[in-house]
C-alpha cells in the first residue's frame, strides 16, 4: 500500500498580513498530481486543517476542492482535527463529502480504525483527533488524563487492544508535540512544549507507521515515526524547511519504505540585513526582488520610512525592523544627567535625539532646522515676555 503523510495546511492562515489561500491552493493540487503519478492509495493529513476555529467561507471551498481532487486523483483521504481545527465545524464537513473521504474528529473514536485492504490484507488506519485534556478526561473512567501526553498516551492503549484482536498491519494519525523535535518559535501554537505535554517517543509503540502532524518542518523521529511539516511557509522562522510530504509504502510485513516527496514553494523566504542604503542599493540583493523578505537594517539611529523604501525595491518586503551594528554603551550619564547638563533647548533636544538614537544626535540638516523652530518660536512668544516685563507691579 502506497500512503501519502500531509499536515498542517492551516487554510485560511495570512502571512504577515498577506492571503495565502491561492497560494496554497497552487501547492495542494501539485500535490493532487503527485498523487496521481504515484499511484497514491491513501493520503493522511494530520490535524490542523484549517488555521482558525471558525473559517472564512472561501477556506472550506479550498478544503472541498483538495479533497475532491485527491479522491478523484484515485486516493482515499483521511483527516484528523488539530488544536486550530473546530472539531465540530470540520465534522460538519465530512457529512458532505463523497465516499473514500473519511474525517476524524470525535475523541469516542479512538481505537476503530478506518480500515482499507491492499493485496496483502487490510491495513488499520487508527485517527487519534487532537486531545484536549480539560475536555476529553472525562471519557474514560479510572484514568488520569490531565496531560497531552497522557491523553496521548490512553489513546495508543485503545489501539493496541484493538489491533491486538485484528490481523493485518497498521497506522496512526496524531497532533502533537513529541519528543525529539524542536518547535519553530511564533509557529506551533496552542500546545504546550515543556514538561508534561511533551508526549515521549515510546508511546506510539505498535503501529508499523505513524504518521505526525504540530511541526511545521519536516522531523524523522525514528524510521516508522515521522512528521511533514507544513505544505507552505507559514513564518519567516520555517524559511530554512523544506516543504513536502512523505510517500510512505506497506508491504506484507509492514513499513518497507519512506520517501520526500518535495512540494514547490511558491515564493522563497529571505532574511536580508545590512545598512539600509545598502538593502535598496547593493546588487547582491537582486535574487531578493522577488521573494518574501524580512530585513533587518544596522544603521546606527532608525531611519525614516524603512518599510515603504524597501517595498521599492523589494514589493514582497514583509518584516523590517531595526538591529544597529554596533550598540552604543553607557557612558555612565543617565538621561537625567544629559538633561540637566544642558544649557539651551538645542542641546536639549539633541540630547534627546542622542538617548533615543543609540547616541546618535542631530544630524547638520536636522539642527539646522531646530535653530530654525526654536528661534521661530523664540520670536512668537517676544511679545508676551515684553508684556510681562513691562507690566506694573
Amino acid at each position: 500500500m502506497r500512503i501519502l503523510h500531509t499536515s498542517d495546511w492551516h487554510i485560511g492562515r495570512s502571512f504577515h498580513g498577506h492571503s495565502t489561500l491561492e497560494a496554497l491552493r497552487g501547492v495542494l493540487e501539485a500535490m493532487t498530481a503527485q498523487v496521481r503519478e504515484h499511484e497514491v492509495d491513501v493520503v493522511i493529513v494530520a490535524g490542523d486543517v484549517f488555521d482558525s476555529a471558525v473559517p472564512a467561507a472561501a477556506s472550506y471551498t479550498l478544503l472541498s476542492d483538495a479533497l475532491r481532487g485527491l479522491s478523484d486523483a484515485g486516493s482515499r483521504v483521511i483527516v484528523t482535527s488539530g488544536n486550530h481545527d473546530s472539531a465540530a465545524r470540520l465534522g460538519f464537513q465530512s457529512a458532505l463529502l463523497r465516499d473514500g473521504i473519511h474525517v476524524v474528529t470525535d475523541p469516542l473514536s479512538v481505537g476503530e480504525p478506518i480500515s482499507v485492504d491492499d493485496v496483502h490484507g487490510p491495513v488499520h488506519f487508527y485517527g487519534i483527533p487532537y486531545l484536549e485534556p480539560a475536555l476529553v478526561r472525562h471519557l474514560w473512567d479510572g484514568v488520569e488524563v490531565r496531560t497531552q501526553a497522557q491523553a496521548i498516551a490512553q489513546a495508543m492503549r485503545l489501539i493496541r487492544a484493538d489491533q491486538a484482536q485484528r490481523p493485518g498491519r497498521s497506522v496512526a494519525i496524531s497532533h502533537c508535540f513529541a519528543a525529539g523535535v524542536a518547535a519553530t518559535p511564533g509557529v506551533e501554537r496552542d500546545i504546550q512544549q515543556g514538561g508534561l505535554d511533551v508526549v515521549p517517543l515510546s508511546t506510539f509503540d505498535g503501529p508499523d507507521y505513524v504518521a505526525l502532524g504540530h511541526i511545521h518542518g519536516r522531523a524523522e523521529l525514528s524510521a516508522r515515526v515521522r512528521y511533514a511539516g507544513a505544505p507552505l511557509h507559514y513564518s519567516f522562522g520555517e524559511a530554512d524547511k523544506p516543504r513536502g510530504s512523505w510517500l510512505v509504502d506497506l508491504d506484507a510485513d509492514g513499513l518497507a519504505r519512506v520517501e520526500w516527496l518535495a512540494l514547490p514553494v511558491p515564493r522563497v523566504l529571505v532574511r536580508l540585513e545590512g545598512p539600509l542604503d545598502e538593502l535598496l542599493a547593493d546588487p547582491r540583493f537582486t535574487h531578493a526582488e522577488d521573494a518574501w523578505v524580512s530585513a533587518r537594517y544596522t544603521d546606527a539611529a532608525p531611519q525614516r520610512d524603512p518599510m515603504r523604501r524597501l517595498q521599492q525595491r523589494f514589493p514582497f518586503c514583509a518584516a523590517v525592523a531595526h538591529a544597529p551594528a554596533i550598540v552604543r554603551e553607557d557612558d555612565g550619564l543617565t538621561y537625567a544627567n544629559r538633561v540637566r547638563a544642558s544649557r539651551d533647548d538645542h542641546e536639549l533636544i539633541d540630547a534627546f535625539l542622542t538617548h533615543v538614537r543609540n547616541g546618535v544626535g542631530a544630524s547638520e540638516r536636522e539642527s539646522e532646522i531646530i535653530r530654525e523652530v526654536i528661534s521661530a518660536r523664540g520670536s512668537e512668544d517676544a511679545p508676551a515676555k515684553k508684556a510681562v516685563a513691562e507690566a506694573p507691579a
